[in-house]
């Protein structure tokens, strides 16, 4: 049975953090808030985890996933980033979008589609910002909706109802919205939105 740990949202206790960052350090697939919506996710070294994510939601193995990290110096260590890069990064993160990037030879081979590209985000919440801090290493992140479900379920309750026998730990934090991060791919000569969402698209608009 999952774990089911209420944490202020606005004020995480370090106690309750340090408790779900040993469960990730063990390998744990844990459901954890963001400024958008609930994320199912495990750390980025934790094949395991990262196999037992794509079994719950029934990915392909082509799927692009993509990874939360705390600040703007880790992506570059993990993402292919010039300096008008860093720019449009610098202004929209941390916030509601994900950027598709190149992804270096830190990403583990186990998260990366054929294209070998990365999703990648700052998400503007405290624990999530908290426990990437702690954890040392980006989090796995992918929106909690189960396959053939078009709603992202946004009540901590039901999803710890939902993913009792399937995740070591639900954080409750609220309830949030169901609205996931835009997406926009700047892999191509300008940024292309791939999945309109929380962050304005109209922006990326030439």
């Amino acid at each position: 049975m999952a774990q089911f740990i209420n944490i202020h949202p606005k004020n995480p206790q370090p106690r309750l953090i340090a408790q779900v960052v040993e469960v990730l350090r063990e390998g744990g697939v844990i459901v954890y808030p963001t400024d958008t919506t609930y994320g199912l996710g495990c750390g980025i070294s934790s094949r395991k985890g990262v196999e037992r994510i794509m079994r719950i939601k029934q990915l392909a193995n082509s799927h692009q996933l993509s990874i939360l990290v705390s600040d703007l110096s880790d992506i570059a260590h993990y993402a292919r980033v010039d300096n008008a890069t860093y720019r449009l990064l610098k202004r929209f993160l941390p916030g509601p979008y994900t950027f598709i990037l190149d992804a270096t030879r830190e990403v583990p081979k186990s998260i990366l589609p054929r294209r070998k590209t990365i999703g990648l985000r700052i998400p503007d919440h405290p624990i999530c910002l908290d426990l990437l801090k702690s954890l040392g290493e980006p989090l796995l992140s992918t929106s909690m909706r189960f396959a053939n479900e078009t709603e992202i379920m946004s009540d901590p309750y039901i999803i710890h109802e939902r993913t009792d026998h399937l995740v070591d730990l639900v954080i409750d934090a609220g309830m949030l919205p169901a609205s996931p991060s835009t997406v926009v791919d700047l892999t191509g000569p300008s940024p292309e939105v791939l999945r309109a969402g929380a962050g304005d698209p109209t922006v990326f608009s030439s």
